[in-house]
């Protein structure tokens, strides 16, 4: 995708940045995407911007059918921004620019990785049937379920641990939602495959990337339809904010989403906005030194006399290794290990000092939490813990967790 088609909402006389000369790595578009022009006395970074509405262009005029930019991310008319909820603040417009080129589309930011998902769901037909996998994020189910009792959508269950039984659950389905690695199991799918068959029975596929992040995966090069993350996690990547987005590449998608976002005004905040860009600056040397702490606490654990079983794509005996390694440029920084039971697992969790016990993930800091306990999760071993390992020194993470685990099982 183009510079220009990923910056979102930007005005329609403001001239492209200058670009460089060669294909930038991930890395460097985190830093580089998403800046003012480069002329002298701009701002290094885009400002907070506290405005709800602009001042209109003369006339009166709001444009026509022939100036509606439909390559653009807020789905507006082209010319000067009138309002926020509709066309966006140039703070979001340089977080989505990041994203959306990191993932080769069209990004656009909401409220909340709930927000996000929401808007993808909200684009089906009254009655659409959408496919859920058996791990899923709990957030996503309970909303799919929700809907599901309320009439909105038919929502089946499938096994994409299956791959081959996914073509039983394809005939008159409109969705399928996917998350590879999956949240809390870390189970791995082939989205090249499940994608392929899924598009040949018109069934699209949205796939939530917020453990693998774009540095690590990028779902619509291997045929989903649509991308969500929860911005709150390793994008913004400090536990200090609510944020989600959504990606495509298909402009009708784009506008489809960009409406749900402004009727429903699943719009970020200011301040949200502004922290999210600074925080994605930081997520690939967050993310590096993030996985290499939990690539060596997997494989420790996994020798430690009280674990059960670590879940943990990077290790060489883990049933989506050889997959991941394929289709990601990484294994991630979020592992889940089994200790024996409920009791001894909430346990390790009051015991941690460094770790911190909490839900969410994806911060500098590193959390640990019992996901059993929270309903609609009792596929989950009750004994299993998510590790969501930060930037602290592996040594002391590993000290932590030898002080607060049974010695034996």
């Amino acid at each position: 995708m183009s510079n220009e088609a990923s910056r979102t909402g930007e005005m329609a006389d403001e001239s492209p940045r200058e670009a460089a000369a060669w294909e930038l790595r991930p890395e460097t578009v985190l830093i580089e995407e998403g800046r003012p022009e480069k002329d002298a006395g701009n701002p290094m970074n885009p400002p907070i911007t506290l405005a709800s509405n602009f001042r209109s262009q003369k006339g009166g005029k709001l444009g026509t059918e022939e100036d509606r930019d439909h390559g653009s991310n807020t789905g507006g008319v082209r010319g000067p921004r009138r309002y926020a909820r509709t066309d966006g603040t140039a703070t979001w417009a340089a977080f989505e620019s990041v994203v959306g080129r990191l993932e080769g589309g069209s990004a656009l930011a909401f409220s909340s990785g709930m927000a996000a998902c929401a808007a993808v769901l909200e684009t089906l037909p009254a009655g659409a049937k959408v496919l859920l996998p058996r791990d899923v994020y709990m957030g996503t189910r309970h909303l799919l379920e929700e809907g599901h009792e309320l009439g909105r959508w038919r929502l089946e269950a499938v096994d994409l641990a299956q791959p081959d039984s996914l073509a039983d659950h394809l005939d008159g389905a409109d969705l399928l939602w996917v998350e590879t690695p999956s949240n809390p199991l870390l189970e791995i799918c082939d989205l090249r495959a499940i994608t392929t068959t899924a598009h040949a029975s018109g069934v699209q596929v949205v796939v939530d990337n917020t453990f693998a992040t774009p540095l690590l995966q990028q779902p619509l090069s291997l045929g989903a339809d649509f991308v969500v993350h929860s911005a709150t996690k390793f994008m913004g990547g400090h536990s200090d904010l609510l944020m989600g987005i959504t990606v495509t590449n298909d402009p009708a998608k784009q506008d489809a989403l960009a409406r749900r976002r402004s009727f429903a005004g699943a719009t970020p905040g200011a301040l949200e906005s502004y922290l999210a860009l600074r925080g994605i600056r930081t997520m690939g040397v967050r993310l590096a030194a993030a996985q290499a702490s939990a690539h060596e606490l997997a494989h420790r654990l996994t020798a430690h006399p009280a674990v059960k079983r670590v879940h943990y794509p990077g290790l060489p005996d883990d049933p989506g290794h050889k997959l991941a390694a394929e289709q990601m440029t990484g294994f991630g920084a979020v592992l889940s290990f089994e200790l024996a039971d409920a009791t001894t697992a909430d346990a390790a969790c009051d015991a941690v000092q460094i770790i911190a016990f909490a839900t969410s993930l994806g911060g500098v800091e590193s959390t640990i939490e019992r996901r059993a306990k929270h309903p609609g999760q009792e596929h989950v071993p009750a004994g299993l813990l998510r590790l969501s390992v930060g930037c602290e020194h592996v040594e002391d993470l590993w000290q932590d967790l030898l002080q607060a685990i049974p010695t034996t099982a």
